[in-house]
């Protein structure tokens, strides 16, 4: 099952918008925190700087948030590349007062990795290795143009070249580490995020079909006393009605429809009765025929086994989950095996179990160890080949149904049986949390 099969939804993009109040609030401790200190070295420490050159950077920051906030309002969601262009902005913005203040040898220029921190659990990879390597040009010119460094009037403070290469080495290493790092958690942040909204809609929508039955009833059991008050006042009218006259006719047409209505409506009542009620309870082997039954005419052979099986066969919470995360497994199954899908399940005091088994080409081996994780991707493959049981099988689809499962307090293990393939969904569950349920 693909991912849009599975959910409706698209891949996660690698980009959710941040409101301009975030941008804008950040701008403004940066222009609160850059005036207190630019204040303090001049007039509490009493250092010598450029200090009209450095208020003319902060106020033009200032400036460029008043209009922003002017010009969209605080809620706006601005798009990738105009945050990327804000972020550019203060990063040049922070590069200018640095330069002011002594480039590299001033203590805050590991501020320069505040922006490339940002832009990498905010934006797009692209942009944000973009502004990452704009980061690390900037340091490599700060390293060579830039004023002295404020201190004691008439002193003259000198580092050592050495010192200064280890600084601006210290800031390269530390703008490629986040952009990376921070980069891949955020984007493996968006993808979990993203994929867990995803079942959260997928069992949603399982929750309102299986809830028709419920609603059906109930109108049916409503409308039922108005029914037949209606069908009794048209028989009490066909008795006064002059046999026919268009009267007549009109009341038998009203005592017909009437008894339509009744039908329909013992159907509605009867919806229910077929055992679709999430709430009923149900043996393992008619659980697990059940939800394979959809898949049976597809052209592969579904065979049940529970040969190693002791005592009578566990019940079960007809759960949405449930049903949704073992018809998944099942359809994956089918859709890979060759001719036959094995469903093996097996029970005993401690715990039950469930083997899902197709003759398939098999998981591909790369992958084996991230089955389960949401949209694994990967290079495309032969759909008849070794590496059959692709992304494009695996995605989003097996992280729903291994989350849907997992939460009725079972655990997934995913290997292939032997060197041709046949992979097989191995499912456990502790036989205290199914009766706890």
């Amino acid at each position: 099952m693909t991912t849009s099969q599975a959910t409706g939804l698209s891949l996660p993009s690698t980009w959710r918008p941040l409101r301009l109040e975030t941008l804008v609030l950040i701008r403004w401790l940066a222009v609160a925190g850059q005036a207190i200190g630019v204040l303090f070295v001049a007039f509490g420490l009493g250092f010598p700087l450029p200090l009209v050159e450095c208020y003319v950077l902060i106020g033009a920051s200032a400036a460029f948030n008043l209009w922003l906030v002017w010009r969209y309002g605080a809620a706006h969601r601005p798009s990738s590349a105009f945050a990327a262009s804000q972020v550019t902005f203060d990063l040049i913005q922070l590069a200018g007062l640095l330069a002011l203040t002594g480039g590299l040898q001033n203590p805050f220029a590991i501020l320069l990795l505040a922006p490339v921190s940002v832009s990498a659990s905010t934006l797009p990879q692209r942009s944000a290795f973009l502004i990452a390597f704009l980061a690390a040009v900037l340091a490599s010119a700060l390293a060579v143009w830039h004023l002295p460094l404020p201190w004691l009037p008439g002193e003259v403070l000198v580092f050592n070249r050495i010192y200064v290469i280890g600084i601006w080495v210290s800031i390269i290493c530390g703008v490629v580490f986040i952009a990376a790092y921070t980069s891949r958690v955020a984007h493996d942040a968006r993808q979990i995020a993203d994929a867990l909204a995803a079942t959260e809609l997928a069992l949603s929508r399982k929750e309102q079909l299986s809830a028709l039955d419920g609603l059906a009833a109930a109108a049916a059991h409503e409308l039922g006393t108005p029914l037949s008050t209606i069908a009794l006042a048209a028989k009490e009218m066909r008795a006064d009605a002059p046999a026919g006259s268009d009267l007549a006719d009109d009341v038998e047409l009203i005592i017909a429809q009437a008894a339509r209505c009744r039908a329909i409506l013992s159907k509605l009542r009867n919806l229910g009765s077929d055992g679709s009620d999430p709430f009923a309870e149900v043996p393992l082997t008619d659980l697990l025929a059940e939800v394979a039954r959809p898949h049976e005419s597809r052209g592969k052979a579904i065979l049940f086994y529970n040969e190693q099986a002791t005592g009578a066969a566990p019940v079960f919470h007809r759960s949405v989950g449930l049903l949704y995360g073992l018809g998944n497994l099942i359809e994956n199954a089918t859709d890979f095996a060759r001719e036959t899908v094995q469903i093996e399940a097996s029970w005993d005091r401690e715990r039950i179990s469930v083997a899902i088994t197709d003759d398939g080409p098999g998981f591909a081996p790369e992958l084996m160890a991230r089955l389960g994780e949401p949209y694994l991707t990967s290079r495309p493959r032969d759909a008849q080949g070794s590496d059959a049981h692709n992304s494009g099988g695996l995605g989003l689809g097996i992280f729903i149904a291994k989350t849907l499962l997992e939460r009725t307090g079972a655990r997934l293990s995913f290997q292939n049986i032997d060197a041709a393939g046949h992979a097989q969904v191995q499912i456990v569950w502790p036989r205290v949390a199914i009766e706890m349920t």
